[in-house]
């Protein structure tokens, strides 16, 4: 706890909020359990909005909203992890909004300008200052800027037109840039920076103090946590990801990224294309939007992006997957993405092909490959036969021919984070981060197309990528990549050879091994130690004493009191030394 103390020393008044705050809302056992009871301000009363029967996870998701940002984000995160928490508890926490009050626009434009360099109308032909849209981290407005010319022209032009005396509106008008503008609330940084110190430090103590906690991987949420607000603090971060995620769909203009105007953009103000799509509900008031359509280019779009590109849209909410004119499908706020490495994606093909083709071992091996990962010192890793068992009940219930008919990915997803969750295996964070974005995204598709067959889109793509794994060109090219490491070794072998026998001659060859539960070995043999060295003292002692003793003292029936207590002493010992003997050789 005296670290504790410390870490509050600097950010003490952050500390006492966060307190109060939980405190509030009826979390007193969770402030208890974190050792931060004595942080509570005075006077820290339930919310008086917020009635204490209203269930726990409730009361956690209102409390964090209340926290801002930074707790937001952390919800959002734990959200995803259905394989560490209760249902009830990710429920609560999907339902997470990152509300705030409007800033007003006397506030807003200056920090707009400051980004911009110049006046909002000499860079905009228009701009709302009503938002479109407050959160607590970010504010969006509605702009529109003139099209293929710089403002220098512009102003001549508008120069030329005052001087002529013409009533005409501007002809560049009609070809006017819709653009959306968000601009990043002031002071946040400070704040987000001492909440992600106090969480480190807590995350840190829940781990090594209280192992109930070590399950749900604090440090390891913290780390994520602090990776994705730092990100998110960097506008430039999100515009990369646009961009990125715009170049793998050049070729499909069926699917439609918001183009980034660089020019005006950067860390903390953003200017891209206004995307004019409409939500995922809305779609049957449109005569002219296919649903059908749109929820397969949907689907085959998010599944590009994880099988084919290893870089997806993390958030695919209805406000961030758009039907547009054309049947066309729009993709917006490329805040939170997630990448995928080749080995990951491997791993994404072996969970589709369980769902696709009824493949289970493969997904089995997956399944052990992560509970490799996730194995953590004093705890028995999961058993691989439980592991198999469980993998075979999964696609029985969900794979091909089974008895529920069609299959609903969310629902087959929701019960495969929970088959995680049973079998003790931590999915890796970029794959729960993965599975909750396909959940939501499929939910999505399911309002486009209440009798939307996943299967029926996805056979395609797992063939092609199967295809393209196993292709001569891969193959080759898998090949090619283990010879150069094979040369590589070759080419280090005689030197790292020639280090090892020249430290075997000196006698400095040094051998660091990590071996499993070390540390109570290490405690055995120093009780061992101790209890040995008392009983050569105690023997010697009494020795020593011996001779004396003997006779010396009161008798009883003509033997000395202190002879006959020793034999019988000797004896218990034979009698506990020749027990132990016996169960440590039934335990061998």
């Amino acid at each position: 706890m005296l670290q504790t103390a410390v870490v509050a020393v600097r950010d003490r008044a952050r500390l006492q909020e966060i307190v109060g705050v939980l405190l509030r809302f009826g979390l007193a056992d969770l402030v208890d359990t974190l050792g931060l009871a004595r942080f509570a301000p005075r006077g820290s009363q339930p919310h008086p909005e917020h009635p204490l029967d209203a269930s726990r996870p409730e009361r956690l998701r209102m409390a964090l909203e209340h926290l801002g940002p930074s707790f937001v984000k952390l919800g959002q995160i734990m959200a995803t992890r259905s394989d560490l928490l209760a249902p009830e508890w990710t429920a609560a926490l999907q339902q997470l909004h990152s509300h705030a009050a409007p800033l007003p626009w006397e506030t807003a434009q200056p920090l707009i300008e400051q980004s911009l360099g110049l006046p909002v109308e000499q860079v905009f032909t228009h701009f709302d200052p009503v938002p479109l849209a407050s959160a607590s981290m970010a504010q969006v407005y509605r702009a529109r800027l003139p099209a293929a010319e710089d403002r220098a022209d512009r102003d001549d032009r508008e120069g030329r037109e005052e001087g002529s005396g013409s009533d005409s509106p501007p002809a560049a008008r009609a070809a006017d840039i819709e653009v959306v503008v968000k601009v990043q609330r002031p002071g946040l940084r400070p704040q987000i920076e001492a909440d992600l110190r106090l969480l480190e430090h807590l995350a840190l103590l829940a781990q090594e103090q209280w192992p109930q906690l070590a399950r749900y991987r604090p440090r390891e949420v913290t780390r994520q946590l602090g990776q994705a607000l730092r990100e998110e603090l960097d506008f430039t971060v999100e515009a990369h990801n646009g961009d990125a995620v715009a170049r793998h769909f050049a070729a499909q203009p069926e699917i439609v990224v918001p183009a980034i105007h660089w020019a005006l953009s950067g860390p903390r103000l953003l200017v891209q294309d206004f995307v004019p799509g409409v939500p995922a509900s809305a779609v049957g008031a449109d005569p002219a939007l296919d649903g059908p359509l749109l929820a397969r280019r949907g689907a085959c779009a998010f599944l590009q992006m994880v099988l084919r590109d290893g870089l997806f849209h993390a958030d695919p909410h209805p406000g961030n997957l758009l039907a547009l004119p054309g049947n066309r499908v729009g993709f917006i706020d490329f805040g939170m993405v997630g990448r995928l490495s080749p080995q990951r994606r491997r791993q994404v093909l072996g969970l589709m092909r369980a769902l696709v083709e009824g493949q289970g071992r493969s997904l089995s091996g997956v399944l052990l490959d992560w509970a490799a990962e996730s194995e953590m010192p004093g705890r028995a890793p999961p058993s691989a036969a439980r592991i198999e068992a469980a993998v075979d009940r999964f696609v029985t219930r969900h794979g091909p021919g089974a008895s529920n008919g069609r299959l609903v990915m969310s629902r087959a997803l929701q019960d495969f984070m929970a088959l995680a969750r049973e079998t003790g295996v931590a999915l890796p964070a970029d794959m729960a981060l993965l599975l909750k974005a396909l959940i939501t995204a499929d939910q999505v598709l399911l309002q486009l197309d209440p009798q939307f067959d996943v299967v029926q889109t996805a056979t395609p793509l797992v063939k092609a990528q199967l295809l393209q794994r196993y292709s001569l060109r891969s193959l080759a090219r898998q090949r090619r990549a283990a010879m150069a490491q094979w040369m590589d070794l070759a080419d280090d072998a005689p030197h790292t050879l020639r280090l090892v026998m020249q430290r075997l001659r000196s006698g400095r060859l040094q051998a660091d091994l990590d071996i499993r539960h070390i540390d109570r070995l290490s405690q055995a043999l120093e009780r061992a130690a101790t209890r040995l060295a008392l009983a050569v003292v105690s023997g010697a002692f009494i020795l020593g004493l011996a001779p004396g003793l003997l006779t010396m003292g009161p008798r009883l029936w003509g033997i000395p009191l202190f002879a006959a207590l020793g034999v019988a002493g000797a004896a218990a010992s034979l009698v506990v030394l020749f027990t132990t003997m016996r169960r440590q050789k039934a335990l061998d």
